[in-house]
């Protein structure tokens, strides 16, 4: 009986390992995409020529932030393949921040301010995630209804770790979507 025992400690201890290394990858591309932000909603070609240039002014302005030193960026561009019917919803833009600093003051202010206006479009500015831990946040979407109709307040910390830490006051919890 106690080899029986040990084969499912091991097994046990190596579910957990799997468990870590399938969430390392995660992680480290969350890590990757810290000081990147995904703007939603600016129409096609609203940018012109130069996505920098375009967000170097637009952004300060959306956001009301005096940027000091100015805004900055490794690299910013649309996701997926061009459109040709423009009645389709415009693609996403990510724009790689050089100071991570920036990055994290557009975000507060999107979240404290709710969507943008530029002309007659909403203009959302969200952090970028992997594809995993927008699965993870997806499945905590459901869960909010039922906690708001307990009562409960909750939040998402920012950026969301491995099992999705959610504080529900006056105690934090982790819950574990994978």
């Amino acid at each position: 009986m106690g080899s029986l025992e040990t084969q499912m400690t091991t097994y046990r201890d190596r579910d957990q390992d799997l468990l870590y290394l399938r969430s390392k990858p995660t992680d480290l591309e969350d890590r990757s995409r810290r000081d990147n932000i995904c703007l939603l909603g600016i129409p096609e070609h609203e940018e012109g020529t130069d996505m920098q240039a375009f967000l170097g002014s637009v952004l300060p302005k959306l956001t009301s932030l005096d940027f000091d030193p100015p805004l900055e960026f490794q690299r910013a561009h649309r996701v997926g393949p061009k459109r040709s019917d423009t009645s389709l919803r415009p693609r996403p833009i990510i724009a790689c921040l050089l100071r991570h600093n920036h990055a994290r003051q557009i975000l507060q202010t999107a979240r404290k301010q709710g969507p943008f206006r530029i002309g007659q479009h909403d203009i959302r500015i969200t952090a970028d995630y992997s594809k995993d831990t927008n699965e993870r946040r997806k499945a905590f979407l459901a869960l909010r209804p039922r906690l708001r109709q307990m009562g409960m307040k909750f939040g998402l910390f920012d950026p969301p770790e491995c099992g999705s830490p959610i504080t529900v006051y006056p105690k934090t919890s982790i819950i574990q979507t994978n």
